[in-house]
């Protein structure tokens, strides 16, 4: 492995690692519905819409 394969590999991983952390923080904070498909009104924030 050359240093330009290196950066780059180690870039990509961080990259993917942020993208894990915000998932796993938006799934702990009840920011997503899960595999719904489409049905927002199984969301959280959905029924506060309605509640209001």
């Amino acid at each position: 492995m050359n240093a330009g394969t290196i950066i780059v590999l180690l870039l990509l991983l961080c990259v993917v690692g942020l993208v894990v952390r915000k998932i796993v923080r938006d799934k702990k904070a009840g920011n997503t519905c899960g595999n719904c498909g489409g049905n927002c009104s199984c969301c959280h924030g959905a029924a506060e819409e309605k509640v209001k």
